[in-house]
């Protein structure tokens, strides 16, 4: 059987999605598949990750709906055995280019944010236009998958698709190199002097991610205990948050970072890892901190975090936006952090083969879907 694999993503920017389908790539590479990684734009902090063994496709778009036709002409030459896409706008462009290349490449759309909870906040007019085509186009695809169940039934709901139809597969997020990135120093005087707990948040500084409220939460920490506030992430809230920290009399506590390549390690080092989303699909970061050891805050918002945390056994559930409910289960977690075991078993069905195995059944490669 053909064992040439593409993977279409807009860019490699620093999202959880491009970061789990990062690992998609490298585990169907260990496993002896060719794999195209074909990007819109070949650009984004994950770029250095690639190994080798990887192909990176560039169509040089400055707009993913303007990479049809250089999708097209790659799958009429290449001809994959299957196209993996990622993100509902490059969803939609990868059915229409497999469908007017005339080939037998199988399409796999893959889900990975709660459709209603976005379609809330859209960034432009094209946004807006998107879940049109994607009522009308998922359905063509070969399979479509959801990564958290939470995703699947939201999106049936709003695409009006059987829930039958969308498949569920769980991100493909625990590597080896996770656990040795983890190990790795930490270089950041807050970390290195040890004399304060460190709350820390990983993620894109988004409307999704509600960052005020978690910074509100840290303010009424600060009024009971020393610490410390980190955020990992760039986005189009930074000087909102800024100005908010500024205007609390943060700036001396929090230290908003950016992007870093290994976040593992500040995992594995802090007191509690706290995410306070509004939404999301499959939050990759709460399955890394579970896997690095760490004490876990999370809303519990649409969708990921109650099947991750399974129902607060390995984490703390708050209510969406509840700045007293996070600031009180985060000073409870830093008085036990060095405590807290975690189980392999809480995110054994995050590994990366697990999650390639069960993408290779829908590909026809094997029989048997893995959910150990």
């Amino acid at each position: 059987m053909n064992k040439h694999i593409a993977i279409f993503l807009p860019s490699l920017c620093g999202g959880g999605a491009e970061r789990v389908m990062v690992n998609l790539a490298k585990v169907f590479t260990k496993n002896n598949f060719q794999v195209d990684l074909v990007l819109a734009k070949a650009e984004g902090p994950y770029l250095s990750q690639i190994p080798d063994s990887i192909r990176i496709v560039d169509l040089n778009v400055s707009r993913v709906a303007l990479g049809l036709i250089p999708l097209i002409k790659y799958l009429c030459k290449n001809r994959p055995y299957a196209l993996i896409s990622a993100m509902n706008h490059a969803n939609v462009i990868a059915i229409l280019a497999a469908k007017f290349s005339f080939t037998t490449t199988k399409v796999l759309v893959t889900e990975h944010s709660t459709l209603s909870r976005s379609l809330l906040h859209p960034s432009n007019f094209r946004t807006k236009l998107v879940p049109f085509f994607m009522k009308s186009l998922y359905p063509l695809a070969e399979h479509i998958i959801a990564v958290s169940n939470g995703v699947a039934d939201d999106l049936s709901k709003i695409l009006n698709i059987p829930r039958s139809k969308i498949k569920v597969i769980y991100n493909p997020i625990i590597t080896n190199e996770l656990f040795q990135m983890a190990n790795e120093e930490v270089d950041h005087p807050w970390f290195k002097n040890k004399q304060y707990p460190i709350i820390l948040a990983v993620g894109r500084l988004t409307e999704a991610k509600d960052y005020p409220t978690l910074i509100k939460a840290f303010y009424h920490v600060k009024q009971q205990k020393a610490a410390k506030l980190v955020i990992l992430g760039d986005g189009e809230k930074r000087t909102e948050l800024l100005n908010l920290i500024k205007e609390m009399g943060l700036e001396q506590d929090v230290d908003i970072i950016g992007f870093v390549q290994n976040p593992y390690a500040y995992m594995k080092r802090c007191s509690v890892l706290v995410l306070s989303s509004k939404w999301e699909g499959l939050p990759t970061v709460l399955v890394e901190a579970l896997a690095c050891g760490t004490n876990i805050v999370a809303t519990d918002c649409p969708s990921g975090p109650n099947e991750i945390l399974k129902n607060g056994k390995y984490g703390s559930l708050v209510n969406i936006g509840d700045v007293q409910g996070i600031g009180q289960e985060v000073l409870r977690k830093i008085d036990i952090a060095k405590n807290n075991k975690i189980p392999i078993e809480a995110y054994k069905p995050f590994i990366d083969k697990t999650a390639m195995n069960n993408y290779l059944v829908f590909l026809g490669y094997s029989k048997t879907r893995d959910f150990s």
